[in-house]
């Protein structure tokens, strides 16, 4: 799959994880299926895609409301990251995302801006021999604001002391496209895994 980069001098690039780096997204969705049948739940998987991006307790909070249920938000959240380890000897990268990484590596630092736990981001990238690529990890509950809200790739860029404007976001949803335009980025759309 070959994933062509806008024109420009790019100075960083920073990586959503799920579905960008780590094609994730499939093993992601089944670990939600088990943790929420526990609780007599469901996740269609094309809400599952269009909520991609949102921070884990975001969706329990919402299901809670749909279904009117009053599922535990930390023991769900936990239950799903348990259920997402077990998958990860399945894990594999995105070929054209990882072709990129491979071609920039030490010549322009990396980032990686997620609405996933900083454990769920270190395991995956663990998994996949990347972990050592990346010179940060912007993870859930390092800002305020989930995407579509700018502030988690602003706080990448300014760690790695690069402008906004010098930036290249690789990103798989359209809240995460969403927040690198806010944040004055470039990006490239990662195809959804069934397109690819």
């Amino acid at each position: 799959m070959s994933l062509p980069l806008p024109a420009g001098d790019y100075r960083a690039y920073l990586f959503d994880c799920d579905g960008t780096v780590a094609d994730s997204m499939p093993l992601h969705h089944v670990a939600w299926q088990q943790a929420l049948a526990e609780w007599g739940c469901d996740l269609p998987e094309d809400l599952f895609y269009a909520w991609g991006g949102r921070p884990v307790a975001d969706i329990i909070v919402d299901l809670n409301e749909r279904h009117g249920l009053a599922m535990p938000v930390a023991a769900v959240a936990e239950r799903r990251e348990d259920l997402y380890r077990e998958l990860l000897p399945r894990l594999t990268a995105v070929p054209g995302v990882l072709d990129h990484i491979n071609e920039a590596y030490r010549r322009v630092p990396f980032a990686v801006v997620s609405g996933s736990t900083r454990e769920s981001v270190t395991a995956s990238l663990t998994t996949l021999g990347l972990l050592d690529r990346f010179d940060v990890l912007v993870c859930a509950g390092d800002y305020a604001n989930a995407k579509p809200h700018p502030e988690a790739f602003l706080r990448a860029a300014d760690l790695l002391g690069v402008a906004p404007q010098d930036c290249l976001v690789f990103e798989d949803t359209d809240m995460g496209i969403q927040a690198a335009t806010a944040a004055g980025m470039a990006s490239v759309r990662v195809p959804h895994p069934r397109t690819r």
